[in-house]
């Protein structure tokens, strides 16, 4: 029995009680909440329903989980109900019954833990869009990885995701890195606010090489060069390190196309006409403080040039034209103040404020021999992307991106993630894939002939840590749900090393029943087949929550 299947009996034998007792059923809430106690010696599962509606009913709690207690051990798979406290239910469930996990995550497969929350909900979700002045630092790095899990997460549930990079190519910053470059091409020390590091020197290198006369031309036309092909091949540099990071987006945004196109002027014009741009020492101002933001915010500049909160409001019309239901945004911890005026923008526009989300990022880390690392090989002090990997490699870098939450800073240390032990998450998690598959080819190579799992005797299953381990199974639904819903893919890591240790106990314990194949001329025992589509099914289960964060699952280790 599912958790699900579970919580739909709790309900319906609650309904049951209440109409034999005269009482309204109505009162029960729609979805009834089941969940795994912290002490599994107090059960299998544990709900609170009773305290949830008694007061309503005019009833004591106790009494009317006695009532309910005495009802569900009646039912078919129950094999036991016990009533705690001022009124919670603990329930056991038969062997047997819970082998139904088993059975719907071998039936689902790689669809295990996939639902419909989001179905039909058109997602623009936009993340990293660092600029393309340098490599992928650090923060953009976390954001690479958490912004891909999540739209993972976000399509399990059934949303429509695009994943957006919002390519900053106006602006000031881009002015610096073509002075740079140009500089670098001279020979000559980077400006004093420009950027620095070999990368500069290489770009500027294959400026040259594309355009040989590009030093003699006139300034303008030099350093309009400079940018139409330094930024080309520093953005395509960009998108080649987050692909072998196995991040890649559907739509590449360029800003400039929205100055370019009159975007950001009928945006301005609209909120104008609207009266939700006043005008105040020769600037526009939005009335963000009226849609709540702490203070207004110049959209026009006095000398006539835009703002880049013009560009903003314009791109999130854009989005909203392009049909999205909603926006998420994923900055930088420097962008708080981004959090209130991107939705009164949306306000502002006459939209809902909810079209929009700001996932704000805290800063990474990197440790080593335990001190802080901060020089880069390549762009001088700024640690990147591509030292991260250089360090451990794709799947250690994601993994421990992903598994903490955004909202704290987080330290990687760098001689932990190199580690093959249990001390390191993304090897504990990876290892216990591979060890179930080792067991599964040994099983293959021994002939064990596992038949259909509907026609396994999963009742044999009574081990306590057999028991565990599916229940730890029927909890992923739950949990891609709860990443879903509130923004966070560190939910699905923590649960897989949650799912690793209850495999990795059950597999190491010592009793005769734990074993799952026989030695030498041991016969295959009826527990065999049963166990492994066990194995099976937490293999799924592994498989499934390292691919929704985009980390391989090794068949060997």
């Amino acid at each position: 029995m599912t958790p699900a299947a579970l919580a739909d009996l709790v309900r319906s034998t609650a309904v049951d009680v209440l109409a034999s007792r005269g009482l309204d059923s109505g009162v029960l809430p729609a979805e009834v909440t089941v969940e795994r106690p912290r002490n599994p010696e107090h059960g299998d599962y544990a709900t609170n329903l009773a305290l949830q509606v008694s007061k309503k009913l005019g009833v004591n709690p106790r009494d009317f989980a006695g009532w309910l207690a005495e009802a569900l051990t009646k039912q078919t798979g129950v094999a036991a109900v016990d009533v705690a406290g001022p009124g919670f239910l603990n329930l056991r469930l038969d062997a047997d019954a819970q082998g139904a996990i088993v059975r719907e995550a071998l039936a689902q497969g790689a669809g295990y833990g996939h639902n419909t929350l989001l179905a039909g909900k058109k997602i623009n979700l936009e993340f990293v869009s660092a600029n393309p002045t340098g490599p992928v630092h650090l923060g953009g790095t976390r954001w690479a990885a958490v912004g891909d899990a999540l739209g993972r997460v976000l399509e399990a549930e059934g949303g429509e995701v695009t994943r957006e990079y919002y390519f900053n190519d106006a602006g000031a910053q881009i002015d610096r890195f073509v002075r740079s470059l140009v500089a670098a091409a001279k020979g000559e020390p980077a400006p004093e606010d420009g950027y620095a590091g070999g990368y500069i020197n290489d770009i500027a290198a294959e400026v040259v090489k594309a355009e040989p006369s590009v030093l003699s031309l006139p300034e303008a036309e030099r350093d309009e060069t400079f940018r139409r092909v330094g930024v080309n091949l520093m953005f395509d540099e960009i998108k080649q390190t987050l692909h072998d990071f196995g991040t890649d987006f559907d739509v590449y945004f360029h800003e400039n196309s929205l100055h370019e196109s009159g975007a950001v002027d009928r945006a301005v014009e609209r909120l104008k006409a609207s009266g939700d741009l006043y005008e105040q020492d020769g600037a526009w101002w939005i009335r963000s403080k009226d849609f709540g933001d702490d203070k207004d915010r110049v959209v026009i500049k006095s000398d006539g040039a835009p703002a880049y909160i013009a560009g903003d409001i314009a791109y999130f019309k854009d989005k909203r034209d392009r049909g999205f239901d909603l926006c998420i945004y994923m900055l930088g911890a420097d962008h708080h103040g981004y959090i209130g005026r991107l939705k009164a923008a949306a306000a502002a526009l006459g939209d809902d404020p909810d079209t929009v989300e700001v996932l704000i990022g805290q800063m990474v880390n990197l440790v080593s021999d335990g001190k802080p690392v901060r020089m880069s090989k390549r762009a001088g002090t700024v640690i990147t992307l591509e030292d991260l990997v250089d360090a451990v490699g794709v799947d250690a870098a994601r993994y421990s991106l992903i598994r903490s939450s955004v909202d704290s800073a987080v330290d990687i240390d760098l001689d932990l993630l190199r580690k093959t032990t249990a001390e390191n998450p993304v090897y504990y998690v990876q290892y216990a894939h591979a060890r179930v598959s080792s067991v599964l080819r040994n099983a293959a190579d021994l002939k064990i002939d596992l038949g259909e799992v509907a026609d396994a005797d999963l009742g044999l299953l009574t081990l306590d840590k057999e028991g565990a381990l599916i229940r730890t199974l029927g909890e992923f639904p739950k949990v891609v749900a709860s990443a879903a819903e509130l923004r966070e893919p560190h939910r699905v890591a923590r649960y897989l090393e949650e799912l690793a240790g209850a495999f990795h106990k059950y597999y190491d314990d010592k009793d005769p029943l734990a074993k799952v194949l026989p030695k030498g001329d041991e016969e295959v025992s009826a527990r065999a087949v049963p166990q492994l589509h066990l194995l099976r099914a937490t293999r799924q289960v592994l498989r499934n929550g390292l691919a929704l964060l985009g980390v391989s699952a090794p068949e060997r280790m």
